[in-house]
């Protein structure tokens, strides 16, 4: 008797790519974790096991390129849970910021010492497959951009702009303390230079990775930030979400995209990404800046918060995010750039903040003394599918700027599509399964969500990574397999 030629076969899914326009009904053949087969009424005899999908959508799983383990928490306790809320969503690849200083691992020094703590904490505890994004955070670990790409495969790194004379949350005259770095050392627009001026001379030392080299910016200017914060704080008409988003005002971002794009065309480094646009501002400025510089590949992203809330979200201080949500208009703008294919990709920006770290409870209302961040991955899938959906948003878009683009642009080659050779990532969807978002209802150790509430008209009901369900029902399923993403991969 011959053996089975497949490990697992998806019968009766509408197949959604990230290429053309069509969604089509097939079956999904799967063999040492990659996809073997995409094609209608494949035989079941041929494989080990089925899984019936009930004409679900299959989406390519997420690539949710913008999250942050460990922030708020011990590293290894959120790689476990806020991986089980991603893989609850449909992410099956988890890429996160992290950097040194406080927060983190509250420690600094140089990413030689610093990242092996961080891979090691990291092993066997992530449900989806997972990588990191680096800060370099001054010249020592500028020069350590080269062997983090070939030691490590951090293939992308990132510039917070605003800690110039901010922290986390707020204004700060302490920025050495919080940064971790010496007193000989200046987190500003000279080490930004400095930064871009090292990830483009790693691009020329690995020329044949360089196309998948790059580097994120938050984009706000701690100085307008800064005293703009002093001036709302004192304007007694202004509460909540609308104040904090008067105190990081849209030109702030704007602006700070002007003087990132100058940097990049002045060093030649070619591969910028703009992350979290929160504003119309922000992203006319990222268009205007993509038609002065030409020659540089600028890629735009915008969250799911920044797509979902307004600053009359009920949920108060709850939503409070680094760049703020924003009024209304501004949502709307970002939807007509996301549906022009004018934002490249959407993410959660998650970031983990349980309720006592994010307002202590004498400080509930304030949204001054809240922290920063808050958790969303689980979201991402269902809430773009269900509100593009009223917009006339194509399924096959939606795969490419929550799969194909951020795959593409970070390295993971493996990823991003239902196609033969590549990873046996896969989100089912129910297109028509309404339901209303309750933290509760989640893995993550947040306790709360500033998504609360909201109804949404289509949900993941199963998830596959490299072929092994994770997740069925709301349910997390066997332990967490998630393998170490060292990009770029082949």
């Amino acid at each position: 008797m011959t053996a089975p030629a497949f490990d697992l076969l998806l019968k009766r899914v509408r197949v959604v790519r990230p290429h053309g326009n069509v969604v089509h009904e097939a079956d999904i053949a799967v063999s040492g974790g990659k996809i073997a087969r995409v094609a209608p009424g494949i035989d079941v005899a041929l494989a080990k096991q089925v899984y019936d999908g009930a004409g679900r959508l299959a989406f390519p799983g997420v690539v949710d390129a913008h999250m942050h383990a460990g922030i708020y928490a011990p590293l290894a306790e959120d790689a476990v849970s806020e991986s089980q809320a991603a893989a609850l969503g449909g992410v099956t690849s988890s890429l996160n910021y992290f950097r040194t200083g406080q927060y983190y691992l509250n420690q600094g020094g140089p990413y030689a010492k610093f990242f092996p703590k961080v891979l090691k904490l990291s092993q066997k505890r992530f449900h989806v497959d997972y990588g990191y994004h680096l800060a370099p955070m001054n010249g020592e670990h500028i020069d350590e951009i080269p062997e983090l790409i070939e030691k490590h495969g951090v293939a992308s790194f990132k510039i917070f702009m605003f800690y110039g004379s901010h922290g986390l949350h707020g204004a700060s005259d302490a920025q050495r303390e919080f940064l971790m770095i010496g007193a000989d050392e200046r987190y500003d627009y000279a080490h930004f230079e400095f930064v871009m001026r090292g990830v483009q001379a790693a691009r020329e030392r690995f020329p044949e990775r360089a196309a998948q080299i790059s580097l994120s910016l938050h984009c706000e200017t701690a100085e307008i930030m800064t005293a703009y914060t002093h001036r709302v704080a004192r304007d007694k008409s202004l509460q909540g979400l609308a104040a904090y988003s008067a105190s990081r005002p849209p030109h702030s971002e704007g602006l700070a995209v002007f003087i990132a794009s100058y940097l990049a065309h002045e060093t030649a480094l070619p591969n910028i990404n703009l992350l979290h646009l929160s504003s119309r501002k922000a992203l006319q400025a990222a268009l205007m800046m993509a038609e002065t510089f030409p020659h540089i590949d600028f890629r735009r992203e915008v969250t799911i918060g920044h797509l979902m809330l307004d600053i009359t979200s009920p949920a108060g201080e709850l939503a409070k995010v680094n760049p703020p949500i924003r009024p209304r208009a501004d949502v709307e703008y970002l939807w007509q750039a996301l549906l022009a294919g004018e934002v490249d990709w959407v993410v959660s920006d998650h970031a983990c903040c349980r309720h006592e770290t994010k307002v202590p409870k004498h400080y509930f209302g304030n949204i001054w003394m809240a922290k920063s961040g808050f958790g969303g991955t689980e979201y991402l899938l269902p809430a773009l599918v269900s509100e593009g959906m009223k917009r006339g948003m194509a399924f096959n878009q939606i795969a490419r700027v929550t799969s194909w683009n951020p795959a593409q642009r970070f390295g993971l080659n493996q990823k991003g599509d239902l196609a033969e050779g590549f990873d046996a990532d896969i989100a089912l969807v129910d297109p028509a399964k309404t339901w209303t978002i309750a933290a509760k209802d989640s893995p993550s150790t947040q306790g709360y969500t500033p998504f609360e509430g909201l109804e949404l008209s289509a949900r993941v009901d199963a998830t596959f990574l490299r072929g092994m369900l994770v997740h069925e029902g709301g349910r997390i399923i066997g332990k967490p397999r998630g393998q170490y993403l060292h990009r770029p991969t082949a």
